[in-house]
């Protein structure tokens, strides 16, 4: 049991579970009804991506300077009451069963699922 952390998009893999889509927008062009079809995700959790703006400043983040200033701001963001009690309640739940969260972005290591899987062991969150 533990939590996967995934680009959305891909083919699940096996124990996975429940998909957990962190991100502020469903997929373009995919039918609601096909979200989990098409590997996306099963659930949408978006009080788990960053805002818009910190979005953009993200995405657009081209050295590890401005890469370093979005994950300070995510992580001011998800000591939000509503984000820390989520996070709270995954990181319980990684011992009971198994799911997975992620993001449509390519490299994790510039995405926000990495703060993400940060936040969430930090929480004592089992992560596979």
């Amino acid at each position: 049991m533990s939590i996967h952390i995934v680009r959305l998009g891909t083919a699940r893999g096996p124990g996975e579970g429940l998909r957990l889509g962190t991100v502020r927008r469903p997929p373009r062009g995919v039918p609601k009804a096909e979200f989990g079809k098409r590997d996306f995700y099963d659930t949408w959790l978006p009080n788990l991506a960053p805002s818009a703006e910190l979005m953009a400043q993200g995405q657009a983040a081209q050295d590890e300077k401005s890469w370093a200033a979005f994950r300070r701001k995510f992580q001011a963001e998800m000591k939000a009451t509503e984000a820390s009690h989520l996070l709270d309640l995954l990181a319980a739940l990684s011992h009971q069963t198994s799911f997975s969260l992620g993001c449509y972005c390519e490299n994790e290591a510039h995405c926000h699922r990495s703060v993400l899987r940060e936040l969430l062991a930090q929480r004592g969150a089992a992560i596979a």
